[in-house]
């Protein structure tokens, strides 16, 4: 009697790849025991080395703009340095799952818009607000993993092309002027504080805490980092790829939904463009905080300490009285130094 092999086969890659996590599960078959213990601490040793030069980066600048200005280490500030960096804490964690699987979202600072213009059109029903505005940037997410997985539209394309429907939605939903109110429930959900804390932060760090487990402790996360380091590995273990990248979008979109409710909430004030900008420094900061652009590798810590570093240096901008063309150089400049860190982890 002739036995198939391909299922126990297909079997025994899945155990490979809960046990041991992507890189691991691809060279099982060939590296003994040991080399694959010294492969996994030499990726942990590294990440950690990461994190603390990101801690130790950020540390410094703060630092020498406390000296420099006073001003910089009044609790106020450092509450709204912490605020801000929530709304791009939320973009970044779905950014950099795109990226890991190979991928690059530029619509999400068009979910945004989108979903805060709705949010003050909306009443003060902030339940409704929040089930809207999550529906609508997890639908728009879905829509663009749809093109890129079922379609085969290149992830830029997919994605520019949702940023522009949406916008062209947008203004034609407001006649270019958004109008109305927001409830107060949204004005709680990005300057509350709960035992002094800020609930945004506390809501990033709750996301981000399960976005870390997500991606470090489960088949799905592992399947994820499989498929961006090598697709075809990732369809020999059996895994969904083409689920895996609409999540993978799907995740975006409803992380920027998120971002864009707790922006809105904290300015107060909503036009067609709330967000712009967050689709290029997203990228940077996926990628200064440990996301390989060619797919695979991603880390939730790094991302949101990098966006953390981001924020903190506009702010910084404008705490010591420069021009915003300053504010615009750093910015450029910490997109040249995303590509520079990029292309040395390549190479290493």
């Amino acid at each position: 009697m002739a036995v198939d092999h391909r299922g126990a086969d297909h079997r025994r890659r899945r155990i490979v790849l809960r046990r041991e996590g992507p890189l691991m599960a691809m060279t099982s078959a060939t590296a003994g025991p040991a080399a694959q213990s010294r492969n996994s601490g030499t990726v942990r040793a590294r990440n950690r080395r990461e994190l603390l030069m990101l801690f130790g980066f950020l540390v410094a600048i703060w630092a020498v703009t406390a000296a420099l200005s006073p001003r910089f280490l009044n609790p106020a500030n450092i509450r709204d340095i912490l605020i801000l960096a929530a709304p791009l804490g939320f973009v970044v964690i779905g950014q950099m799952i795109v990226i890991i699987v190979r991928g690059l979202d530029l619509s999400v600072a068009s979910i945004m818009a989108t979903v805060a213009v709705l949010a003050i059109g909306m009443g003060d029903n902030i339940a409704v607000i929040l089930v809207l505005g999550l529906i609508l940037g997890t639908a728009m997410g879905a829509v663009n993993g749809y093109l890129v997985a079922f379609r085969h539209v290149t992830p830029f394309l997919a994605t520019l092309a949702t940023m522009i429907v949406l916008q062209g939605l947008r203004f034609a939903y407001t006649g270019g002027a958004p109008s109305g109110t927001l409830p107060e429930g949204l004005r709680y959900l990005s300057t509350g504080t709960v035992a002094g804390i800020p609930v945004a932060v506390l809501l990033l760090l709750v996301v981000g805490a399960a976005a870390h487990w997500m991606l470090e402790r489960t088949v799905f996360g592992r399947r994820l980092k499989l498929y961006g380091v090598n697709p075809d590995a990732a369809r020999m273990t059996g895994a969904p790829v083409r689920f895996l990248v609409v999540m993978a979008f799907t995740i975006s979109g409803l992380m920027a939904a998120i971002g864009g409710l707790v922006l809105v909430g904290y300015v107060g004030i909503v036009d067609n463009w709330t967000g712009r900008g967050y689709e290029l420094d997203s990228i940077a900061a996926a990628v200064i905080g440990g996301a390989a652009l060619s797919g695979g590798r991603g880390s939730v810590p790094g991302a949101l300490l990098a966006a953390l570093i981001l924020v903190s240096l506009f702010n910084i901008v404008v705490i010591l009285g420069l021009s915003t063309e300053l504010q615009m150089l750093i910015k450029g400049s910490l997109i040249i130094l995303a590509a520079a860190v990029y292309m040395t982890r390549s190479r290493a």
